[in-house]
């Protein structure tokens, strides 16, 4: 029962941290969410299929 207890509050600070973060960042949005601008899991040199950006505008990227 102490270990679920445990567990429990762990997982509400960490929930309580994921929500600071968010309504500290302008329009809540993380930046750099884009998957695509990993090179292991973009090996076709696809656009960014969130934000529609080319593997060249990576660095530029922060939606």
């Amino acid at each position: 029962m102490e270990l679920i207890f445990i567990t429990i509050v762990f997982l509400g600070f960490a929930i309580l941290g994921i929500s600071i973060k968010i309504w500290g960042k302008k329009n809540g949005e993380f930046s750099g969410t884009c998957a695509s601008q990993n090179p292991m899991l973009n090996k076709n040199n696809e656009p960014c299929g969130f934000c529609g950006k080319p593997p060249e505008e990576f660095k530029d990227c922060v939606s």
